[in-house]
This record gives structure tokens, C-alpha cells and sequence, in this order.
């Protein structure tokens, strides 16, 4: 038998026993019982190879390869669970390009900035950046890609801006610093490569950077800003 044979065998009998024990059980027969009459001491003679009606596999082997597949299956089953919007039935061209974008940020090949001006519950005008990777790590975005929420800025975003109050604040994130004090408009640093993200409708955003207007029925105005990385990591 082969490598690739024994490693299949190895599979076959993983996935059919819960447990090494359990395997060994199945190789004692009747007969073996009747002579030893020890329940430990065939699995034992099953185990070195002496005694069994199948396959010999090691305990290691048995329990090194159940260890793989379990990890494999939680590895599967974690990254199903990582992306909110799959299998999401998206209507909105926003949440279609949130979605568009969501395996990117999450792992960080891409960092999008969303601005988006709306009225809140309140019916106060509201603005302001969102940093949708550092949103993505610390909140579930479930509510939004099914449509039972709105995402909206918070006092805790990058930047907001109350229309109504005229109450403006700005936080630094993981991923940005927020340059609040520059004469042309606000300026977002991304940590990483240290380029500047200008979010300017009239100015061009910066290397590596780009503007994306989104026509959309949730919001006034929404457009998401796409900065990629080029620094190596």
C-alpha cells in the first residue's frame, strides 16, 4: 500500500469512528473476546497489529489526522461565518458595494472609507467617514446586509458631523489618523503605508486611492473610498 493509499485509508477510517477506541472495537471479533476475555488486552494486540479483521493504524496517526480534519472543518466553517453578506439577497446598490467589498477589508487587501449624509431616528441631518474595516472587527454587520438596520455615522467614527446640533467630532482609528486641522478640508493618514487619503469631492484622493459616488435609495449622499495598501507585510 502506498502513501497516498494509507493516507486515504487513514481518512476513510477518521471520519467513520469518533473516537481511536471506538476503531479498535470494531476490529475485535466474538471469537477474540471468548479467548481474552479482556476487553483492554484486545485492544491492545488490535493496536500492535496482532489481532483485527481491517486496516493497522497507529494511535498517533488516528488522532493526528482526526486533529487536521477538525481543524480544516472549524477553519470552513469560521470563514462561511466571517462574511455577513454572503448569501444575503442585496437590492440597494450600497449594500451591494459593502458586500463587493467585505472579504477585502476584512483581511486587509483593502481599506474602504464610507461617508454617507442622512437624517437619523431624531430626523436630524447627519454626516461623517467610517472606517469599514475597524466597523467590521468591532460590530456585527449582520443587521445591516438584511436590512434590518441602517448603517449611520456615529459620534465614535472617524469623523461626524450633526447638522442640526452643529456638533462635530473626529477619532483616529486602528487603520487612520484623522488630520482635522489642514487649512483645504479634512485628511485621512492610513497608518499603514502612510499615505494621505483626501476626501475632497474636488481633489483627486491620493496614491493608490479611489472615489466611488454610490447611487443609492437608503441615504441622501453615500460614497466609499477605496485605498489599497502597498506596503509589504
Amino acid at each position: 500500500m502506498d502513501q497516498e493509499e494509507g493516507s486515504t485509508t487513514v481518512d476513510n477510517i477518521v471520519t467513520q469512528f469518533n473516537t481511536y477506541e471506538d476503531f479498535l472495537d470494531s476490529q475485535i471479533t466474538t471469537l477474540d473476546m471468548y479467548y481474552l476475555e479482556d476487553e483492554g488486552l484486545a485492544r491492545q494486540l488490535v493496536e500492535l497489529g496482532y489481532r483485527g479483521t481491517g486496516e493497522v493504524v497507529k494511535r498517533e496517526d488516528f488522532e493526528a489526522r482526526k486533529a487536521a480534519i477538525e481543524i480544516a472543518r472549524l477553519a470552513e466553517r469560521t470563514q462561511k461565518k466571517t462574511l455577513t453578506s454572503a448569501g444575503k439577497d442585496l437590492h440597494d446598490n450600497f449594500l451591494k458595494a459593502l458586500a463587493m467589498r467585505e472579504e477585502d477589508n476584512r483581511s486587509g487587501i483593502v481599506s474602504s472609507v464610507i461617508f454617507i449624509r442622512d437624517r437619523n431616528s431624531h430626523g436630524q441631518e447627519v454626516s461623517g467617514y467610517i472606517d469599514y474595516a475597524h466597523r467590521l472587527k468591532i460590530e456585527d454587520f449582520e443587521v445591516y446586509f438584511s436590512g434590518k438596520k441602517r448603517l449611520l455615522p456615529r459620534p465614535t467614527d472617524m469623523s461626524f458631523y450633526n447638522w442640526d446640533s452643529q456638533v462635530a467630532v473626529w477619532n483616529s482609528t486602528p487603520n487612520y489618523q484623522v488630520i482635522a486641522d489642514n487649512p483645504e478640508g479634512l485628511l485621512f493618514k492610513y497608518k499603514r503605508d502612510r499615505k494621505i487619503l483626501n476626501v475632497d469631492p474636488k481633489a483627486q484622493p491620493g496614491d493608490n486611492s479611489t472615489r466611488t459616488p454610490i447611487q443609492t435609495e437608503l441615504y441622501i449622499q453615500a460614497v466609499i473610498f477605496d485605498h489599497v495598501s502597498r506596503r509589504k507585510t
